[in-house]
């Protein structure tokens, strides 16, 4: 499933890694507009920032696996591609409304619905749910969690920035389905490894 849509490519070199423009507390964005740091449009694309990071770091928990377990390709296949839409992603939030354009990279329904079609398949494989999971089980479980952790975060400072300016709905809808499919791939690294689930139990305290 692959969109038509083109996006223009990066027309940027960088050549040094540090400018001092950022010293008085604020950075630049797409348009050239100038904004503090903690404002609520950095601190979207920040969280999506960290989510990427973080989903690399899934990327490597799972490679570790791969030699016995081929299935776990595909995921890492997967989430190789998300990290791509996710900065498509950055991009839009980095950018201010009227400075964005057709060709601009973003996330498009065509995402969307990749996300929810992979989510779907890798689900069917896994046992129903009796309770809510802990994060535990293997290592590669945990990245997932705190992955999906992050992006909620997101999608929260997402929803935020929407409250104050127009901002593309397919930003929210794509983190929203993205962190559904973040859980999923936390149950299945677990069950495709064979490490038993670890469910809560509100009364453990008890015993």
């Amino acid at each position: 499933m692959m969109s038509d849509k083109k996006f223009r490519d990066p027309k940027f070199t960088i050549s040094k890694v540090y400018t001092r423009t950022g010293d008085a507390g604020e950075t630049g964005l797409v348009g050239g507009q100038r904004v503090a740091k903690d404002h609520v449009r950095i601190e979207a694309y920040g969280d999506v920032d960290e989510l990427n990071a973080t989903i690399g770091g899934c990327r490597e928990a799972i490679k570790d696996y791969i030699d016995g377990h081929a299935e776990l390709t595909e995921v890492s296949d997967i989430l190789h591609r998300i990290q791509h839409e996710l900065f498509n992603t950055g991009t839009i939030l980095a950018t201010m409304p009227e400075d964005i354009t057709e060709t601009l990279p973003c996330v498009t329904e065509v995402d969307i619905k990749r996300l929810e079609d992979e989510m779907d398949r890798f689900n069917a494989d896994l046992p129903a749910l009796h309770s809510f999971v802990l994060a535990g089980g293997s290592k590669a479980n945990i990245w997932f969690h705190m992955a999906r952790n992050i992006c909620r975060r997101a999608e929260r400072r997402s929803i935020s920035l929407s409250r104050e300016c127009k901002l593309d709905p397919l930003v929210i809808k794509y983190l929203n389905r993205l962190s559904d499919a973040l859980f999923v791939y936390s149950r299945w690294v677990n069950h495709a490894l064979g490490c038993e689930e670890v469910t809560w139990n509100p009364n453990i305290s008890k015993k």
